[in-house]
């Protein structure tokens, strides 16, 4: 096996996803609430640039100032995480370009920590499985396993347990942020409060049936138990969906917890259409982009020729 060079650096993309369903089945004895979610890649992205240095520090810098890039960042973590796990005193340093929103429901974090533990196995040539890294990627947080699959998949538990299913058509997708931002913690400890929910709502905590979430790779079963109580804590992420619905997609949804919303087109045409007709409220963003399945998904992490810089 040849020895990494210090010279060695390349750069892989770190997709962001959306939720095609996801339903909250409960909350568990943890604390944690029961999900049964379907997964799906699109084609927003980070770029995680990667180098070799000769030094065994991990130093990690974004253009988002924002952001933080100490431990408090999941690229960090996630470095620190292999590093530790493999013992070895290999430094990197680890750039990202930040496109995906934060505060958004589209996975950036969890995408940005799975792309840095693929590009680290890589320039650290640890010979580690998918597995291995899975068991890593679980502990930095629930979304970040589904992450080294990419495509369409099942999540159930917290959302870490990954059931891939056959890839969705790829289709044409819109993605509008807002300006209001909502936490995850606060999305979850919404749910359990009866006065943000609605009539249209009581299932939120109750069974869900799986035979709908995902139907012949149709989105007519588009589903999120967030959205009541999302759009009563933010009215403004209400508001940029009946923006999006009035632009004509086939069907709309908040992402993840929120706080963007995406819509689906049945053409480029129809989105580029929908873009020029949008009714936009100040600093609102648009993000045209497309489903990426698991073959271009995984051929765009895992292989070297493609992730050169």
């Amino acid at each position: 096996m040849a020895t990494t060079s210090v010279n060695d650096s390349f750069q892989l993309p770190a997709f962001a996803k959306t939720n095609l369903s996801l339903r909250v089945l409960g909350k568990r004895e943890d604390g944690y609430h029961e999900l049964d979610t379907i997964f799906q890649t699109v084609s927003l992205h980070d770029t995680i640039k990667i180098s070799a240095i000769e030094n065994s520090e991990i130093t990690f810098s974004c253009d988002d100032r924002s952001l933080p890039t100490d431990s408090h960042n999941l690229v960090v973590r996630a470095a620190t995480a292999l590093r530790d796990r493999v013992n070895t005193k290999k430094g990197v340093r680890i750039c990202l370009e930040k496109r995906i929103p934060t505060h958004a429901g589209l996975g950036g974090g969890s995408s940005d920590a799975a792309a840095t533990l693929i590009g680290l196995a890589r320039l650290w040539e640890l010979g580690t499985t998918k597995e291995e890294l899975r068991e890593l990627a679980a502990r930095l947080g629930a979304d970040v396993s589904f992450f080294l699959y990419g495509g369409t998949a099942r999540g159930t538990g917290i959302g870490d347990r990954i059931a891939l299913l056959e890839d969705a058509p790829e289709t044409f997708l819109l993605i509008l942020k807002p300006n209001a931002n909502l936490s995850t913690a606060d999305a979850y400890k919404a749910l359990e409060k009866p006065a943000l929910t609605s009539s249209n709502s009581k299932t939120i905590l109750s069974r869900s049936d799986a035979k709908g979430f995902f139907d012949n790779q149709c989105f007519a079963s588009l589903q999120n138990d967030f959205e009541p109580v999302v759009f009563a804590l933010a009215p403004e992420i209400e508001r940029a969906k009946a923006a999006l619905v009035k632009a004509g997609p086939r069907a709309a949804m908040l992402a993840g917890s929120g706080s963007a919303v995406f819509g689906i087109f049945d053409s480029e045409d129809a989105q580029q259409r929908a873009i020029q007709a949008i009714e936009l409220e100040t600093g609102w963003r648009v993000f045209p982009c497309k489903t990426v399945g698991r073959e271009q998904y995984q051929a765009s992490l895992y292989s070297v020729s493609e992730a050169r810089a």
